[in-house]
């Protein structure tokens, strides 16, 4: 099947949002191969067309028309939900004006010398740079906490006194990511973690953010340790990490628009 054939069948059938047409297409022109687990997430009961971010209504309520930056990954882009993520659901009924980058499989940390043969730049810390150091002012900064380093089994790394990040481990690049907004911006930000998987990597990484939170006063969203993510019904879940639309919808949803409307109130 064509990549545009598939695109106008996955619309029509899931009634699929234009941007997140746009974040599929992009995505199986990188990876052809992608198009079968598309299919795939596409039959989940939880990424129905009753889930779709076109059946949302917008409300005006105290969110509406702030500017929010989202940094992550397929967490924030919405990979087992078709493109459409708690970003998208806050864009459509609280209409927030959103800048979702995010991009599958990259990690936070990585080599910032493009020289360098292990230069990525679509790592959390090189999209910063190339992408957000410029931006003006938002009203608030969300940043995911990579699920990929703890899965390719990157450098936790340590906390430093001063600002020589190492932005090859983990822990150096959330320091430069948080100390370089909170700079540049003085604006609410808030890291999120995901709910539990089977990775002891990830839950160093979520003692290391509830550790710095305490050094930068950073909010904190944790759904690693939330009861309501502990155990969760297959409907809102594609796979141990990424949710659906029905999760993104129904879970993750209400406890983003209740923390966001705390830090901007």
């Amino acid at each position: 099947m064509s990549n545009e054939t598939f695109l106008i069948s996955i619309k029509q059938n899931n009634d699929l949002s234009t941007p997140a047409v746009w974040e599929l297409r992009e995505s199986i022109e990188k990876h052809p191969l992608s198009q079968r687990k598309y299919i795939e997430l596409a039959a989940l009961p939880g990424n129905s067309r009753k889930y779709s971010v076109n059946n949302v209504k917008t409300i005006k309520g105290p969110l509406f028309d702030k500017q929010v930056l989202f940094l992550g990954s397929s967490v924030t882009l919405g990979y087992g939900a078709l493109g459409e993520s708690f970003v998208d659901y806050l864009w459509k009924r609280d209409g927030i004006q959103a800048v979702k980058d995010a991009e599958n499989g990259t990690t936070l940390c990585g080599n910032t010398d493009p020289n360098s043969s292990d230069y990525d730049p679509d790592s959390y810390i090189n999209r910063f740079y190339a992408n957000f150091l410029a931006a003006n002012r938002p009203d608030a900064f969300v940043l995911q906490l990579s699920t990929n380093d703890a899965t390719k089994d990157k450098p936790l790394g340590q906390i430093v006194e001063n600002e020589n990040f190492d932005t090859k481990t983990i822990t150096g690049a959330l320091e430069f990511i948080i100390a370089n907004a909170q700079k540049k911006w003085h604006c609410p930000l808030l890291l999120y973690t995901n709910p539990p998987f089977d990775n002891p990597l990830y839950q160093k990484m979520v003692d290391r953010a509830l550790t710095l939170q305490k050094k930068y006063h950073f909010e904190l969203l944790d759904l690693y340790h939330d009861p309501a993510f502990q155990k969760q019904d297959a409907l809102y879940k594609a796979d141990p990490i990424h949710p659906t639309r029905a999760g993104y919808q129904l879970k993750w949803l209400p406890k983003f628009e209740e923390r966001l409307t705390k830090m901007l109130a």
